[in-house]
């Protein structure tokens, strides 16, 4: 008789999570032995389990226990290189040992007041009971240490095999208790590809709305994680399904431009998630969080900037422009970082420049003006640029790619012959202010802007002759320099 193929891929899984609890045993049985010597049960718990199922345990590890806050202290004491107690209020005693972090957590009972997600924390006294009260039932399973036993009340592993995401309660009381867990959905989508059972979306599109109750801190953290997954365009994709995308990015959801009969516009909601893969597959070192987000938020000002035009076409004129000030808004209210946002809104102000090059008409000087805009994003802006050309006629896009190619060379040579990367006026500030006799103040910006401008259009200035352009600017002010 053949075994089916889940039961399987379940012992399969479970000798996965062996092999992987053995190689942090150094520190999962010494803490686990310390714990049962002092008469309490010690599990590995949560995601920590689940990535042991997957192959894939790092370092930070989370257990839970009988014992309260100050016996895991007294446990702890003596053993661990490092202890902190930052969570303790909410039962938790963080903890450094060989090189592993350890979250330690007294079992939970939580009940939650259904207007902000904060629970009113109650300890419990039994395993079941605390696994019952987590997100999702992948991270409802546990490993009893140092025996290595599995507890799995609510088929957590028989999920993992299927990569089903579902709650161990119902997804209404699971979501009720904390929203933030419909947005972490959308993450494990992207982080695990894994498929959200029916019943979980139809919670998620019935209750998306509670999600204001979360604190934009929180709601940015799980969409940076989304898009630092390994499948984004299927979470966000999940997202906009269920109307959470409303009140994360509600730019993105108002993408879905009705497309004409003639389809004289593409569809830039899917245009977009298409830039967003074909970026990610030009990633060099990592994950890039500021290059997906440009990528994904590139056309966002198309939908307020759409014309129809009279002779049948349609436009978007200066959707870059629209599209880098409705980033900035959407970020700064996501409570992004100044340079995360400052980055991702030059890079879509940036991203149509390049469909001026045309069949290389630029000029040395529009080549260095490229540069110098992007500054330390013009790898980035490659990317992007790149990532963009989505159109279906292969002969076009190959044309594209290949008048990249064409910009891309010319930039490294003028980037060997002038230095682009640092393009600075010929003369410094102390030096227009000793040939024009002026103070430090706006004047002295104003000529060291002229000069720049100049490198930019010519390119590098003999001394003498930048000193000549700075006196011809100077007496155009009405500035008369000294000694003449």
């Amino acid at each position: 008789m053949r075994i089916p193929w889940f039961l399987v891929s379940r012992v399969l899984a479970q000798q996965n999570a062996v092999v992987e609890l053995l190689r942090v045993s150094p520190v999962a049985d010494e803490v686990a032995r310390r714990f049962a010597a002092a008469g309490h049960r010690l599990y590995l718990v949560g995601g920590s389990v689940r990535d042991a199922l997957l192959g894939r345990l790092g370092t930070d590890l989370d257990f839970t226990t009988d014992a309260r806050p100050p016996q895991i202290l007294e446990v702890l004491a003596g053993w661990a290189d490092a202890v902190w107690d930052t969570g303790i209020a909410f039962g938790t005693v963080g903890a450094a040992k060989h090189g592993a972090t350890l979250e330690i957590t007294t079992f939970r009972a939580d009940s939650y007041d259904g207007v902000t997600r904060n629970p009113e924390v109650t300890f419990g006294d039994s395993i079941e009971a605390d696994l019952l009260r987590r997100d999702f039932t992948v991270n409802a399973m546990a490993v009893e240490l140092p025996s290595q036993q599995f507890v799995d009340p609510h088929g957590g592993m028989d999920a993992l095999v299927a990569r089903t995401l579902d709650t161990p309660a119902t997804p209404q009381e699971s979501f009720g208790d904390d929203p933030l867990r419909m947005l972490r959905a959308t993450r494990f989508v992207s982080q695990l590809g894994f498929t959200p059972a029916p019943r979980v979306v139809e919670a998620m599109t019935a209750m998306a709305g509670e999600l204001a109750r979360i604190t934009p801190e929180r709601v940015q953290t799980e969409l940076s994680k989304l898009l630092c997954g390994e499948h984004p365009k299927d979470g966000i994709e999940l997202m906009v399904r269920t109307g959470l995308a409303e009140l994360v990015l509600p730019e993105v959801p108002a993408m879905k431009l009705e497309i004409d009969e003639h389809h004289q516009h593409k569809d830039v909601y899917h245009h977009s998630l298409v830039v967003l893969e074909q970026a990610i597959d030009l990633e060099e070192d990592g994950q890039d969080l500021v290059l997906r987000l440009a990528a994904l938020l590139h056309d966002i000002g198309k939908p307020d900037t759409r014309r129809f035009e009279s002779g049948g076409g349609v436009s978007f004129h200066h959707h870059e422009v629209v599209g880098a000030k409705m980033v900035r808004k959407r970020l700064r209210a996501l409570r992004y970082s100044k340079e995360v946002i400052e980055d991702v809104a030059q890079l879509v102000y940036l991203h149509l420049r390049f469909h001026g090059y045309g069949k290389g008409e630029w000029t040395d000087s529009a080549v260095r003006r490229y540069v110098t805009d992007a500054g330390p994003l013009l790898s980035r802006l490659h990317k992007l640029v790149r990532a963009d050309c989505t159109t279906r006629n292969r002969r076009k896009a190959l044309g594209l790619q290949r008048s990249y190619d064409e910009l891309e060379a010319r930039i490294a040579l003028l980037a060997e012959a002038e230095d682009l990367n640092r393009v600075r006026p010929d003369l410094d500030g102390n030096e227009i202010m000793r040939l024009l006799g002026l103070p430090p103040g706006p004047l002295v910006g104003a000529a060291w802007k002229h000069l720049k401008e100049l490198r930019l259009d010519r390119g590098p200035l003999e001394h003498d002759e930048a000193v000549t352009e700075l006196r011809r600017w100077a007496a155009g002010q009405g500035i008369q320099p000294p000694n003449e």
